[in-house]
């Protein structure tokens, strides 16, 4: 699977593995998820034109507390966390028609402002319209530390577009951190493609299969 997980070492890291959100001794501050994606180019007219159709990928990250009890999601109708300590950019909901390196939505969480009810954080993208990860020409997934204007350390990528085995799904979650006794955070890379139409129904796998 595409999933990679890259710390300064180069270390490749598979799916399901772990690593503990300390830089040199200290905690980080920064972590962001950042999600860039392409319009579907669609062929009309015996294939002589071509249009593009637009593509809404929803990512979200939803918070629960050291009893696995709901807190709340942030996502594109709630982009603000009850804290403020986690920012989304805001609904993109057309992708881009030219590929590039800027992402379409980007997710902001500054960790020593979190309130300590949260214990743990599952990062998931859905594909609003339901199209197909495979038709979508190109999305790519980044989740790093530092901010997007200062990105100092990749932690995992993951491209849905290419990678098979996120083809036929329509959601996907990224992965899970949570915190631990000292206040420091693990993260662990998750890559698990899903049959769920909505966020609704990706947040009731989530809380049956993914939070223990």
């Amino acid at each position: 699977m595409s999933i990679s997980l890259n710390k300064k070492t180069g270390i490749n890291l598979s799916k399901g593995s772990r690593i503990s959100l300390e830089k040199e001794g200290s905690a980080l501050q920064n972590i962001c998820i950042g999600i860039n994606w392409g319009k579907i180019k669609k062929k009309s007219f015996f294939g002589l034109l071509s249009s593009d159709e637009s593509v809404d990928l929803d990512g979200s990250v939803a918070l629960y507390d050291g009893n696995n009890r709901y807190l709340e999601t942030i996502y594109f109708k709630n982009l603000t966390s009850s804290d403020g300590a986690i920012r989304h950019s805001g609904d993109d909901r057309s992708g881009d028609s030219v590929e590039d390196d800027y992402d379409n939505e980007v997710i902001e969480i500054s960790l020593s402002k979190l309130s300590m009810q949260v214990a743990k954080m599952v990062f998931f993208i859905n594909s609003y319209l339901g199209q197909d990860f495979a038709d979508i020409p190109y999305s790519k997934i980044r989740i790093y530390e530092g901010t997007p204007q200062d990105i100092r350390q990749v932690l995992a990528t993951f491209n849905l577009s290419a990678e098979a085995a996120f083809g036929g799904h329509t959601a996907m979650l990224m992965g899970k951190m949570w915190r631990k006794e000292n206040g420091k955070w693990d993260f662990k890379a998750l890559g698990e493609p899903l049959r769920a139409p909505n966020i609704s129904e990706t947040l009731q796998k989530i809380e049956a299969h993914f939070l223990d």
